[in-house]
């Protein structure tokens, strides 16, 4: 969505589930307007909070005009199948992207396209690379021909759905999922105290809650250098994002099996109604 978008609005890591809310970007032409909307990706639950990102992911299938699909040059098809047949019975046109064409080679490239071809007959696949921006214009154009004509649903001037307080959180777990392994990024939630801004200044009061206390040491760290390192690489992607100087202050804070409280999900924003 960013590649398509023009702008970061949803955090980057090579690790898995690393997209947790639904996002929109919004970006209008002279005479459209795209609503995208990046979703949870489709996994098998453990935590209610993970039924929350799937239960997330498929609410996008029902209001969408259109689905893109994306997978990669290396995902595994057969872990794909919990989407597939939802796919298949959708009467929404389908996109199928097949990302990251750049890290292959165009035989590897082919065989992905006359495999999913198989599976998604219905589908228009569209090998891209995100990164190099390849096919890119193309997915804009097609997606553009085939959104139906309506008047604007956001005013032109907006970009995305969520607030301010939404990405200092995001950036900051961003960080941590860069910065630590195994479970404990998983175990960790952001949540923004106090968003302070001023014409030059912006101060920002965070906690991070983790499900247990374990888990607090590792974020610290040894003499607080993890933390620091952590707070110091969200700051300064802060300040990028928010075109000022940034004030941030990090707290971290033990909230024992937060994944499966449904009160505490709720104030994370994770049921939505």
């Amino acid at each position: 969505m960013n590649a398509l978008a023009g702008i970061k609005l949803s955090i980057i890591t090579s690790k898995v589930q690393t997209t947790r809310h639904r996002i929109m970007g919004i970006v209008n032409g002279e005479n459209f307007q795209i609503v995208y909307s990046d979703t949870p990706g489709i996994i098998k639950p453990v935590y209610k909070m993970q039924e929350q990102m799937v239960k997330s992911a498929y609410s996008a299938l029902t209001d969408a005009d259109i689905i893109l699909y994306v997978t990669d040059i290396f995902e595994n098809i057969d872990s794909t199948q919990n989407i597939i047949p939802r796919l298949i019975k959708t009467d929404i046109p389908v996109l199928l992207l097949i990302n990251k064409i750049d890290l292959s080679n165009q035989e590897t490239v082919q065989q992905k396209i006359n495999a999913w071809s198989v599976i998604l007959p219905n589908a228009e696949i569209i090998p891209v690379s995100a990164l190099q921006k390849f096919n890119l214009d193309k997915i804009i154009d097609h997606i553009i021909s085939l959104l139906p004509e309506s008047p604007p649903y956001f005013p032109k001037d907006e970009m995305t759905d969520r607030s301010e307080r939404f990405f200092a959180s995001e950036i900051i777990r961003e960080k941590i999922l860069l910065n630590y392994q195994k479970e404990v990024p998983y175990c960790v939630e952001v949540e923004i105290v106090s968003f302070k801004e001023s014409d030059v200044l912006i101060k920002i009061s965070a906690n991070i809650h983790v499900s247990r206390e374990s888990q607090k040491g590792i974020i610290i760290g040894r003499q607080g250098q993890a933390l620091k390192k952590t707070g110091t690489m969200a700051r300064k992607d802060l300040e990028d994002f928010f075109g000022k100087k940034v004030f941030l202050e990090i707290l971290v804070k033990v909230k024992k099996d937060w994944r499966n409280d449904p009160r505490m999900l709720r104030h994370f924003g994770y049921f939505t109604n």
